[in-house]
C-alpha cells in the first residue's frame, strides 16, 4: 500500500560509491549532497537529474566523515589515513591536508560561524583548528579510549564528544576544560550531537539505545529502545521537534521528541545503516550504509512552516538568552519501548518509478598540497578501491 502524502517518501538513489557509505551532508543551499565512503573517495552529488557527480580522490584509506562549511565554500573530510582534508566543492576540487592526529580520524565538524573545525580521533584526542589561518589551535585530552565523534554547540561555546571509554563529555571552548561528564555502564555512544537550540544532546548507542540529555541540568530526558542493533548516527530536524536515527538493524527511525514516541520506521537499505542527515531546511533527509547506496528521502511529515521555530531557536543562541525548560517534552525522565502504532515504510514492497541516479562521474585528483602540483582534472576513473571491507568493522 502506498504511503499517505504526509509520510516520508524515498525520492531517489545515488549510485557511484564502491563500498559502504560512512557519512552524508547536505550543502547549505540544499542543492548538493556530499558523501564519504570506505572506498577512500568523497562524492559530490547534484540534485538536478543527470548532472555530473564529482568523485574526489586524495585520501589513502576509508573516509569516515564529511561536512560542508556553513557558507558551503569548503568540504572537510576525515579519514583512517590519519589526515583531515579541506576541499573546494567544485570541478577543480583543490584540497589542503591537515596532519596532527597520530591515529585514524573519526569525525569533522565546523562551528556555526565557520571559524573553527573540530576533529575527533582514535588517538583519544579532539583537535580544534582555525579555518581562516588553516592552522592547529589546541587539543582536548580527557578521554581514555578512541574518540568517535565531536560536535560544536550551535553557539560555539561548547563541544560534545563521545568515546569508547563509555563517556560523553561536554567541553567549554573558552576555558578548554571538560565541564560535564555522562557515563554509561552498558555501551558507548557512536555519535552525539546538539539539538538546534543547544540545550540538549542526543546520543546514538552501541547498546541499541538513543538517549536525550538536558545539558543545563545534566539529566537524562528521554531514553528510546527502538532498535535491535547498535545505533550509528542521529540527526535533529531543524525545528528540534524530531530526531532521525540510523542503525545496524538496517532501519531508520523517526522519533517525535515532543510526544516522546517513535512515529516512523523506514526500510530501504540492505544491511547496516551508518549515517543519516536532515537537509538544512528539514524538507529532505539522506541516508547511507553498508549497501553502498545513498538514499534521498522527502520528509513530508512536518509541512507546517517551521521557519518560526528555527528563528526562535536562533534567538536562543545569544548570550543573554534565558534557559527554556519547555524545549523538549516530557520534562521528566522516562523510558520508551517500541509500540505497534508506528508507521512502517518499506519502498521495496511498492512498485515505484524511482529516479535511480547514476550520473556521469568525473574524477578530481588532488595531490598533497605540499607537492605544490596543480590539481589534475580527468574524466576517466583513475583509481579503484579493491580492498576487502569487513562488515564487522565498527563504524
Amino acid at each position: 500500500m502506498a504511503s499517505a502524502p504526509e509520510d516520508p517518501v524515498l525520492e531517489r538513489y545515488f549510485k557511484g560509491h564502491k563500498a559502504a557509505i560512512t557519512s552524508v551532508d547536505f550543502s547549505p543551499n540544499g542543492k548538493q549532497l556530499a558523501t564519504a565512503s570506505w572506498d577512500t573517495f568523497l562524492m559530490l552529488w547534484n540534485f538536478r537529474p543527470q548532472t555530473r557527480a564529482f568523485r574526489y580522490v586524495g585520501h589513502k584509506d576509508v573516509v569516515t566523515s564529511v561536512q560542508f562549511s556553513p557558507l558551503g565554500n569548503l568540504l572537510a573530510s576525515a579519514s583512517r589515513d590519519r589526515t583531515v582534508r579541506l576541499w573546494t566543492p567544485d570541478k577543480r576540487g583543490k584540497s589542503s591536508e591537515f596532519r596532527a592526529h597520530t591515529a585514524p580520524v573519526r569525525s569533522v565538524d565546523f562551528s556555526a560561524d565557520g571559524q573553527f573545525l573540530a576533529t575527533a580521533s582514535e588517538d583519544k584526542s579532539i583537535k580544534i583548528w582555525n579555518m581562516y589561518r588553516q592552522r592547529f589551535l589546541y587539543s582536548l585530552y580527557r578521554h581514555t579510549h578512541w574518540v568517535r565523534c565531536a560536535k560544536f554547540s550551535p553557539d560555539g561555546r561548547l563541544i560534545v564528544s563521545c568515546s569508547e571509554d563509555k563517556t560523553i563529555k561536554i567541553w567549554d571552548t573558552t576555558s578548554k576544560q571538560c565541564v560535564s561528564n555522562f557515563t554509561d555502564s552498558v555501551g558507548f555512544a557512536n555519535f552525539v550531537d546538539f539539538n538546534p537550540n543547544g540545550t540538549c544532546i542526543a546520543s546514538a548507542g552501541s547498546d541499541h539505545t538513543v538517549k536525550i540529555w538536558d545539558i543545563r541540568v545534566n539529566k537524562l530526558l528521554q531514553h528510546y529502545q527502538v532498535h535491535s542493533c547498535g545505533v550509528n548516527c542521529v540527526s535533529f530536524h531543524p525545528s528540534g521537534n524530531y530526531l532521525i536515527t540510523a542503525s545496524s538493524d538496517a532501519t531508520l527511525k523517526i522519533l517525535d521528541l515532543l510526544e516522546g514516541r517513535l512515529i516512523y520506521t523506514l526500510q530501504g537499505h540492505t544491511g547496516p545503516v551508518f549515517t543519516v542527515s536532515f537537509s538544512k531546511g528539514g524538507e529532505l533527509f539522506s541516508s547511507g550504509g553498508a549497501d553502498a547506496q545513498v538514499l534521498l528521502w522527502r520528509t513530508n511529515f512536518d509541512e507546517l512552516n517551521c521557519k518560526d521555530v528555527i528563528k526562535r531557536n536562533l534567538k536562543r543562541l545569544h548570550l543573554d538568552s534565558p534557559p527554556h525548560l519547555l524545549d523538549i517534552h516530557p520534562r521528566i525522565p522516562h523510558s520508551h519501548e517500541e509500540k505497534i502504532e508506528t508507521v512502517e515504510i518499506n519502498p521495496k514492497l511498492e512498485v515505484m518509478d524511482l529516479q535511480t541516479s547514476t550520473p556521469p562521474v568525473v574524477d578530481v585528483l588532488s595531490f598533497d598540497s605540499t607537492t605544490r602540483k596543480e590539481t589534475i582534472f580527468r574524466k576517466k576513473m583513475v583509481m579503484y578501491f579493491h580492498g576487502g571491507c569487513h562488515m564487522e568493522y565498527a563504524m
